[in-house]
């Protein structure tokens, strides 16, 4: 091995220049997956440091339309030292000028002891306690400056909700609790609790949460009073949260995201592996004669084998410790930045694990595309000094091994994300885009070769068709690289553009104008009389409507039976009907007989009945307003909630729910022009009552959306870069040919501006090439996603389409006519005498 160490550190010497795309693919791709895994661990360390905070308290309590019970109230009491009670609900916030303004709200009407923990700060400066006192005629409330904007609000003007009117005392910048609530239809309003005693808002039946935030003894031990309380109260419907999942569901939501955005960068490290083994092969290649003299000399395989691994581990250790650097100082440099522009606190500093997690799958892919390029010294023989020789058949064995290191991959890489469908998908889809460039690129050789008789008198055209067909190792790297980096960013935009048409032209033709909730059983009268009068109104559907949470299915709780599954985490809508509603398609079981009073029964939608292995008969208890109801299953039925009608998971038969104080939710479809007159008469006339515009909920989606997609789009153009890094190294590879290629063609006569069109052409060609087959890659992708895991239709977005296909040919063009001009520049005489 000392013998090995020497060759390879003497052979290395001058040599690095060979690898600076080698090294730059390597280091692009390690940067951005430590880069991305620092952000996110940067987030959920900031999330879990200020999880109180981020909480308002050190542990909550929630209850779904309903305060704590006296007895509840008193055990929260006990094993605390104070407790702030919250209430939280949507609401229409109403400015009394020449013609109503509304606007809606998530408001959070509290106590005098908000926020147990953290600050809230307030423009002007003030006390929460100073704000809420009002004016002396009316109380105050506080709400976000987007709201405050949007009705054209500033201190001192006054705002209505319900039928209790307040000042506006200050504008609210920030508050302790504001990143537990995850996805919000409207801004947040803060008032007293007590002040909305006449507003008529908060009432049985109404759509309200109550918080009980905790303020805990010192060295209180979190998980055992989650223990105790759900063991105590598990059947109250009590939901308990503490500091350690402050933030909710947001920690989740980022987990996911940086999961898959990891996932990302891997596929830009698999185009980088594509130029890392372009580069090692004609690194190699170069080396042909020395391994040749070498083995003349009588060194043994495994010594040449072992010369050429050093030298690639340790270029690659390099890359990798490149990498690694560039992708921690990024976001450590950048954080100000970074920070100002996320939602939720980060904490920014050092990470071990997405560092080692970056090193080792920079380490892996180096190995991956390196192993077999280099495993082909072995059967260079001492002959090929004399004469061409290939290097023989490849050593099944490295074969082997590569497929090894594949799967040892992709294990990790689902192991570190814990998102293991993910990673399939994603790794299944590099392999076969990989698989279809590759094919792509012989048929692109193969073809080039057929038609090059047809080009005759075309001289630039046959040359180029020429090059293409002959220099089939430049083309598989440029439809490969460019390819694959296409492909990723053709799939993010067929799916971006597929979700926002969903919502920006297929759903708002399907869905209602309106959803009215919190409508009382004794204004249904009046609702209907308002809205069957007007001829703008084209349908109106209504249904009665409570919350529950499942907690046990047959016996076990529902957690655990459904595997986490979104319908058994919260609470969800439950309805009843005595008779099939009209529209509603059973796929399974019967609806129960008109004026049945028997055991409870309920219908459950079948998509998520089969997502979570539920069957008719099964039992499952749903805690509603503190009262267990255990039903049994009757039957499936369709339920369509991808058109935001009103659709429930569950619904009982009547009796079951008899006694329940509850309200209505109600959808109104209606004409966009009457929209405006429907909300100010409704509003009016039952101020109880929150309209949701279906638009305004599209557009706070599309914001989420945009988000989301500008992440994976940055991903994406990472992946792009990298694939342009190897079109350079190719090009560069291949100037010496080109450089040859020139002289022959120089020599017959042809001019600059010939071999000039000829190497564009060729660029162009092989271009739009990649492009095509990188659109066909991204759209299939694309339909994947929207058909199977998002299950929305698919439409192909040509736009898209039409920069890809560009994106491919501006790419070919700029890397190989860089590395052109030398080509046209050298003397023809001078260049064939050195070859000789």
């Amino acid at each position: 091995m000392s013998l090995a160490y020497r060759l390879a550190r003497r052979d290395l010497r001058g040599s690095l220049k060979s690898f600076r795309i080698f090294l730059a693919c390597l280091i692009l791709g390690v940067a951005a997956i430590a880069a991305v895994g620092t952000v996110r661990s940067a987030i959920t360390a900031g999330l879990k440091e200020q999880g109180a905070a981020l909480l308002g308290g050190d542990a909550e309590a929630e209850f779904t339309y309903r305060f704590a019970r006296p007895e509840e109230l008193a055990y929260l009491q006990s094993i605390s030292e104070q407790v702030s009670e919250t209430v939280d609900f949507r609401s229409m916030v109403v400015v009394q000028r020449e013609e109503a303004e509304r606007a809606l709200t998530q408001v959070r009407a509290v106590d005098d002891l908000y926020p147990l923990i953290g600050e809230v700060t307030l423009s002007p400066e003030m006390p929460l306690a100073d704000a809420f006192a009002g004016n002396g005629d009316l109380p105050g409330g506080v709400m976000e400056r987007v709201l405050a904007d949007r009705l054209g609000l500033s201190a001192g003007d006054t705002f209505r909700l319900g039928t209790q009117d307040f000042v506006l005392s200050a504008v609210l910048d920030t508050y302790p609790d504001n990143a537990a609530g995850g996805f919000g239809l409207g801004p947040r309003t803060l008032v007293l609790t007590e002040d909305l005693a006449d507003a008529g808002l908060i009432a049985e039946g109404t759509l309200f949460n109550t918080q009980y935030r905790l303020d805990l003894p010192d060295g209180a031990d979190l998980a055992a009073l989650e223990r105790q309380t759900e063991g105590q109260w598990r059947d109250s419907g009590l939901r308990w949260r503490d500091a350690r999942r402050g933030a909710g569901g947001t920690e989740r939501f980022v987990q996911q995201i940086g999961s898959f955005l990891i996932l990302v960068g891997l596929a830009g490290l698999a185009v980088g592996g594509v130029g890392v083994s372009a580069a090692v092969r004609s690194y190699l290649a170069g080396k042909r004669d020395t391994i040749a003299t070498l083995k003349t000399l009588g060194a043994e395989r495994r010594t040449i084998l072992a010369v050429y691994a050093i030298q690639i581990a340790v270029l690659s250790a390099i890359g990798i410790v490149a990498g690694l650097v560039l992708g921690l100082l990024l976001p450590l440099v950048f954080s100000p930045l970074i920070a100002a522009q996320l939602p939720v606190p980060a904490s920014f500093r050092i990470y071990p694990m997405p560092l080692i997690e970056a090193a080792i799958y920079g380490a892996l892919t180096a190995a991956i595309f390196t192993l077999l390029p280099i495993a082909r010294t072995e059967n260079i023989r001492a002959a090929a000094l004399f004469r061409n020789q290939g290097s023989g058949r490849l050593p099944f064995r490295h074969v082997l091994y590569t497929g090894i290191l594949v799967a040892a991959l992709v294990t990790l890489a689902a192991w570190f994300t814990d998102a293991v469908r993910l990673t399939l998908y994603t790794f299944g889809g590099i392999a076969g885009a990989l698989l279809v460039l590759a094919i792509a690129a012989w048929l692109i050789g193969w073809i080039a070769g057929r038609l090059n008789p047809m080009a005759r008198g075309r001289p630039a055209l046959r040359a180029a068709l020429a090059a293409i067909a002959a220099q089939k190792g430049e083309t598989l790297s440029v439809v490969l690289s460019l390819g694959l980096g296409l492909s990723v960013l053709a799939s993010v935009g067929q799916i971006d553009g597929n979700l926002r048409a969903a919502f920006t032209d297929e759903l708002p033709s399907v869905a209602p104008s309106y959803f009215f909730v919190d409508i009382q059983p004794d204004q249904m009268e009046g609702f209907r009389e308002r809205l069957d009068t007007d001829p703008a109104v084209s349908k109106v559907e209504a249904a009665p409507m409570l919350r529950g949470i499942i907690t046990t299915i047959n016996g076990q709780p529902a957690e655990k039976f459904a595997n986490g599954h979104w319908v058994v985490r919260g609470d969800r809508g439950v309805t009843y009907s005595e008779a099939l509603p009209e529209g509603t398609r059973l796929t399974a079981g019967e609806w129960w007989p008109e004026g049945y009073d028997g055991e409870p029964l309920v219908s459950f939608s079948a998509e998520e009945a089969a997502e979570i292995g539920l069957q008719l008969g099964d039992t499952l208890t749903v805690n509603i307003l503190g009262r267990d109801i255990t039903a049994t299953v009757a039957s499936f039925r369709k339920v369509e909630f991808d058109t935001a009608a009103i659709g429930f998971v569950m619904s009982m038969n009547p009796s079951a729910l008899a006694g329940a104080p509850h309200s209505w939710i109600s959808t109104v479809y209606a004409e966009e022009d009457a929209e405006a007159a429907i909300l100010r008469d409704l509003a009016n006339a039952y101020p109880n009552i929150t309209a949701i515009r279906v638009r305004d909920a599209i557009d706070q989606a599309l914001v989420l959306i945009d988000g989301i997609a500008a992440g994976v789009r940055y991903g994406a153009l990472a992946t792009l870069v990298t694939g342009f890094l190897v079109l350079i190294g190719a090009a560069a590879a291949g100037q010496r040919a080109r450089v040859y290629e020139a002289s022959i063609l120089k020599t017959l006569g042809a001019t600059r501006g010939t071999i000039l069109r000829s190497f564009a052409l060729r660029a162009a060609f092989v271009g739009f090439a990649a492009g095509v087959v990188a659109l066909f890659a991204g759209i299939g992708g694309g339909w994947t996603v929207t058909t199977y895991i998002m299950d929305t239709d698919f439409q192909i977005i040509w736009s898209n389409a039409l920069w890809i296909i560009a994106g491919g040919i501006v790419a070919t063009l700029l890397a190989n006519l860089t590395f052109a001009l030398r080509a046209l520049s050298v003397r023809p005489a001078r260049n064939l005498r050195d070859r000789e």
